[in-house]
């Protein structure tokens, strides 16, 4: 009787913990992130891990989501390759992931994730093409280069600039295609673009681009570029040298450390960005919480990038919220129905009706003796961005 007994006993036990095991498991929910932590991308993907982890941490602090569903975060160095991004993403799959976050590139982007029924949030990719080439399951929050192009074209008309150099180059999407996007929204606007150049990536001599610049005449009143490190860098270097003094408007990639380092080179620049940290808005209190927590600095280590990471785990836990759901494919649909999501950026977020491509406020930053200012918050009119393309 006692080795029956015992086994009667071990039995209930066993199916005790089974049962608690299946309840955790139906009351977590996988979410998955891909990022390039080493490599090129890892001054920004680890910026979209952070942000996310505060996140995450917050909401399951409180209990979970809808008080109940806690946030099982996992994250994989992908190198910044494309081959480690696309298996990051089977492996999320096959653990059961029912929501990841991709990395900041596209292609990198293209090749994260799976079925369709499992939801994707992009918080820095920004090419527009990005959801439609992805299928249905990529969500893009931070701010399209159409959206982000509108928006400077909007504010160079605004500054009373008539004819605009467009810098750009042909091997990235991104820095081809955000200054074709500025040439479009500029020009519908009323301006004129006097001149165009190219580069190349990696390119160091900017000289006949000086060259063009300054045999345009009359010069023109802007100079607008996507470019990022390190040609930003090395061409806003050789255009002051030069002499040439003309305004610069950039795209949000030169966000970084390297560009406030450039001092009075940098003075005056402006460019786009997802938010601006001021005293007492949401974005200002997540930069002092971010660096309370990771002992970082608030102008050169945290960027709106980690912002619009919260902002996605924010936004599945609404759409987890809305849906009554923790299942990927209804979790897609009701971000789909997302609208007028306020955001710690100070955005007013609508993915409804917006191909899941997120309509929000730009931030038009200015570098003024060394620090970031506020130019202008700006949201386009839906009708002067550009169509994807």
């Amino acid at each position: 009787m006692i080795p029956r007994l015992l086994s009667s006993a071990a039995a209930c036990l066993l199916a005790s913990l089974w049962m608690t095991a299946a309840v955790r498991a139906a009351d977590t929910i996988i979410i998955g992130f891909g990022g390039g932590l080493t490599g090129r991308l890892a001054y920004y993907d680890r910026q979209i891990r952070n942000g996310a982890q505060m996140a995450v941490d917050e909401i399951n602090a409180a209990g979970g989501i809808a008080g109940k569903h806690k946030i099982d975060f996992r994250v994989r160095d992908v190198r910044s390759e494309t081959s480690e991004s696309a298996a990051a993403g089977r492996e999320f799959i096959a653990a059961g992931a029912k929501v990841m976050i991709a990395p900041c590139d596209r292609d990198l982007a293209i090749s994260f994730g799976g079925p369709a029924n499992i939801p994707v949030m992009a918080p820095c990719a920004s090419t527009p093409t990005l959801a439609v080439e992805s299928g249905q399951r990529v969500f893009q929050i931070y701010p399209s280069d159409n959206l982000q192009a509108a928006a400077l074209a909007k504010f160079a008309r605004e500054q009373g600039y008539g004819t605009a150099y467009v810098l750009m180059s042909a091997d990235t999407p991104y820095d081809q295609k955000l200054p074709l996007y500025f040439e479009e929204a500029f020009q519908k606007m009323g301006g004129k673009v006097a001149g165009e150049g190219s580069y190349t990536l990696g390119q160091q001599d900017f000289g006949a681009q000086m060259a063009s610049i300054t045999n345009l005449s009359p010069p023109p009143d802007v100079i607008m570029t996507a470019a990022s490190e390190p040609e930003f860098p090395i061409f806003l270097s050789q255009l002051r040298a030069a002499g040439i003094n003309t305004p610069v408007l950039g795209s949000d990639a030169i966000d970084s450390p390297t560009t406030l380092a450039l001092g009075d080179v940098v003075e005056g620049v402006v460019y786009t960005a997802a938010g601006y940290p001021a005293a007492g808005n949401g974005l200002g209190k997540f930069y002092g919480d971010y660096v309370a927590k990771l002992g970082a600095d608030a102008q050169t280590d945290v960027t709106p990038y980690a912002a619009t990471a919260y902002e996605s785990v924010k936004l599945v836990e609404a759409a987890v919220t809305k849906a009554g759901s923790t299942d990927g494919a209804t979790i897609r649909d009701a971000l789909e129905g997302i609208a007028d999501f306020r955001g710690i950026t100070g955005s007013r977020i609508t993915l409804a009706g917006a191909n899941r491509i997120a309509l929000r406020d730009v931030a038009l930053i200015r570098i003024e003796k060394g620090k970031k200012t506020l130019a202008k918050m700006l949201r386009p009119d839906p009708a002067d961005v550009p169509a994807p393309r």
